[in-house]
């Protein structure tokens, strides 16, 4: 009888969970990062910035194209680093023009948005209970809206999150179809996404601004963020998550993922001093707690 090799998830907080946390905690504080950044450079020059100096970084996983059918495998990979560029692009001004924290809360939305993207997508209908969380992440996204009274709603940057969102959920159906069509290494196709994104980037930025772009900001604060956006967010969070993903069960990473808005909000309001009303934390816990019913052990995406 073979060995069974199932992973299964630990009964305790274990190093494997410590390092998906460390990840969430990093990809919350990308936000406010991000904020920092955008507050000294021109959103789309910050963009290509970015993307390019990863893109760099990522160049010897090129080599992972020499495989048969690569050809097909690379307009796929440029599809996803199109979907993906509009994915930061909204991002990137929702975050410049609303608070880190609304932003970390608004894009979890993603999680309530990926099985309706499931269902219109691969025609696979999802389960009521999703249905039922998507609904209630909804109504996170209303309080938040809402959060210092008026009847403005949504404004502008939080609009732009929740279509980041919806984008994001997008993204997950296009790779899961990618992934089952072809084998790029995950690192290959992270390496297409990343040079796709800067040209487009840079295309938009030309088309935009012509050749008037800002001098590169001389101030420490804009190079740390920059740093911990390349460095951390983007190449050890990656190689991070991959790592314990293959070492416990998808339900545990999803539920220790799900904490990412979480932090994003506290590292928001006790670093940047952003105000957040009770209100406000109230319809983001909503969304919060949505994500991990949407997520949590046992749960079926599907009817």
């Amino acid at each position: 009888m073979q060995a069974d090799r199932r992973v299964h998830a630990p009964t305790i907080f274990s190093p494997i969970d410590a390092l998906l946390l460390l990840v969430a905690i990093i990809w919350g504080g990308s936000y406010s990062a991000a904020k920092v950044a955008t507050g000294q450079l021109l959103v789309l020059q910050f963009l290509v910035l970015r993307f390019g100096l990863t893109f760099l970084l990522l160049l010897p996983a090129l080599r992972g194209l020499a495989v048969p059918g690569w050809r097909p495998a690379l307009v796929g990979a440029s599809g996803l680093g199109l979907n993906l560029l509009a994915i930061f692009v909204c991002e990137t001004f929702g975050v410049s023009l609303t608070t880190a924290s609304n932003a970390a809360f608004l894009i979890s939305l993603c999680v309530a948005f990926t099985p309706l993207c499931e269902w219109v997508l691969l025609k696979t209908r999802p389960s009521s209970g999703m249905l039922a969380a998507a609904g209630l992440s909804l109504c996170g996204a209303g309080l938040l809206a809402f959060q210092h009274g008026g009847t403005a709603g949504l404004n502008g940057g939080d609009a732009l999150m929740v279509l980041a969102a919806l984008l994001r959920g997008v993204m997950v159906c296009m790779t899961r179809r990618h992934g089952a069509r072809h084998a790029l290494p995950a690192l290959t196709l992270t390496a297409v996404q990343t040079g796709v994104m800067t040209l487009g980037a840079t295309a938009l930025m030309l088309a935009l601004h012509g050749t008037a772009w800002q001098p590169l900001p001389a101030d420490a604060g804009f190079w740390w963020a920059m740093a911990f956006l390349v460095l951390l967010s983007t190449l050890l969070a990656f190689f991070a998550q991959n790592y314990a993903a293959s070492r416990t069960s998808p339900s545990r990473v999803a539920l220790l993922m799900g904490s990412e808005p979480l932090w994003g909000a506290l590292i928001a309001v006790f670093w940047m001093g952003e105000p957040m009303s009770l209100q406000g934390w109230l319809g983001g816990l909503l969304i919060v707690g949505s994500a991990w019913w949407a997520t949590r052990p046992g749960s079926s995406p599907r009817a």
